[in-house]
Formats: C-alpha cells, structure tokens, sequence
C-alpha cells in the first residue's frame, strides 16, 4: 500500500460522487445514516458512559457507511448489518477497531478538556450533557473562545481519524500506524480535502438559500423551519457517502503487497 497523490480537482469529483451513490441508492443511504444517528444518540443517553462510549462508536460506524458506499457502487443493496462491518472481521480487527475508538474518544474529551480553560466548562457541558443553550451564553467572549479553540484541535483530531478505521479494518494497518497515516494522507491532498470541504459548505449554502427563498415565495416562516432540518441531515448523508472515495483514491494498493512503512507514506 501507498500513499497516492491526486490534484485538487479530485475533491469535487468525490462529492458528486457521493451525491450520486445517494441518488443509486437513496432509500439505503439516507436509512443507514439515520439508523446511524440513532444508534449514537441512544447510547449517548446511558448514564455517566454514554457520550464517551458514543464518541469510540463514531470510527466503527463510520466505517459502516463507507462499506455500504462501497456495497452501493457495485450494485448492491446495502442491509443495517452492514454498520457492523468493523466488529465482523475477526477478532483482531475488531479489537484494533476499537483500540482506535477508544484513541479518538481520549483525543476528543481531551480536546473539550481544553476548552474548559477558556470558559469554565460551558462549552463541554453544551456537548457532553445537553445543558440549555441561551442567547446570553452563545455570546460570550469566553464561550465563542472556547468554541473556536475547539474546532481548531478537532480538525488535526480529525485528520488523524479521516482514514484510520479503513485502513485497521481494510488493510490490517495497526491503530497507531492508521492515524498518523492517516493524517500524512490529508496533507498530502491537502488541496483535494480543501476543494472537497469548500464544495460541501457551497451546497449546504445553496440549498439553505432555496429553501429559505421557497418559504419567502409561500408566505410561510415555519417551512423554512420545518423542511431546513431534514434536508440538512440528507445533505449529511451524501457527505458521509462520500467519504469512501476520499479514501480509495488516497491509497493505491499494489499486485503484491508489501509491509507498510512509513518511508513508502512519507
């Protein structure tokens, strides 16, 4: 396996490849990503565990999509097991998997960790338990720093876990060895990731300017409220069906493979 380059047009070609993977098979697509949500939402709610054990969940099922994209590009119909795909590989797999959960659950809490220093918790408690926000903490000076400070460590936190889980589950590659691959990869293609991040916000604008416009056009503010939420969450799902070509055109696996080294990534 190694690493492969590609320009930074190849990000707006793995969005509409993803929009049309949903568009194969949208009924699939957009039912795996909402059994998705659900299935983290419900095990957020376990107490004092929950939203930890959601956040080591999020590489497994994220997985999961990738392989019912990759099910959908050849025709097939992927089934709700397919959300298991990273604890049906074995049993080595399956605990590296969650090696790497359990990596990313440590990385994000401590990250949120972070953030307490500059607004007392505020902002962790928002994510972590659900407290009331209010517009008097949304404005803040010491909230929106804590927010920013967040969203600066989430993206090397991100980076690090954008490949990770198909390279463990798909490749064998150990934890450790997937994240920090993972993140030369996207920086490697740092211009395809940029392109492919810009064109997912355009969309998310465009379609949040039509249907803000169609309520204007009916005369009715409550449209807008009402049809803005699901049509974000099927925008979502096209991203996540997406994310499997970002990876199969980062790695190009050769006849005969050999071990992976750092020196054929570097």
């Amino acid at each position: 396996m190694r690493l492969n380059i590609v320009p930074p047009r190849t990000g707006l070609a793995w969005a509409k490849l993803g929009v049309r993977i949903f568009f194969k098979q949208p009924l699939a697509m957009s039912g795996l990503f909402f059994l998705f949500m659900a299935v983290l939402s419900v095990v957020s709610l376990l107490p004092f565990i929950g939203s930890a054990l959601a956040l080591a969940l999020l590489p497994a099922a994220t997985l999961g999509l990738m392989a019912a994209t990759q099910q959908a590009e050849r025709g097939q119909f992927p089934m709700p097991t397919i959300l298991a795909t990273a604890f049906r590989a074995g049993r080595q797999r399956a605990r590296a998997m969650m090696v790497l959960g359990a990596f990313y659950a440590a990385g994000f809490l401590l990250l949120l960790g972070i953030s307490t220093l500059f607004d007392g918790g505020d902002f962790a408690k928002m994510y972590l338990f659900g407290s009331k926000i209010t517009p008097e903490l949304v404005n803040r000076a010491e909230f929106q720093t804590a927010l920013w400070v967040a969203m600066l460590l989430y993206l090397p936190l991100s980076l690090m876990f954008w490949h990770a889980p198909a390279l463990v589950h798909w490749h064998g590659v150990s934890p450790v060895k997937s994240m920090f691959f993972s993140f030369w990869a996207c920086w490697k293609n740092f211009g395809a990731f940029a392109v492919f991040g810009l064109v997912w916000v355009a969309l998310l604008l465009v379609v949040g300017l039509a249907v803000t416009l169609l309520a204007t056009l009916l005369g009715s503010p409550e449209f807008a409220a009402v049809a803005m939420f699901p049509t974000v969450l099927v925008l979502v799902s096209m991203f996540f069906s997406s994310l499997y070509f970002t990876f199969r055109d980062s790695f190009a696996v050769d006849e005969e493979p050999a071990p992976t080294t750092v020196d054929e990534l570097a």
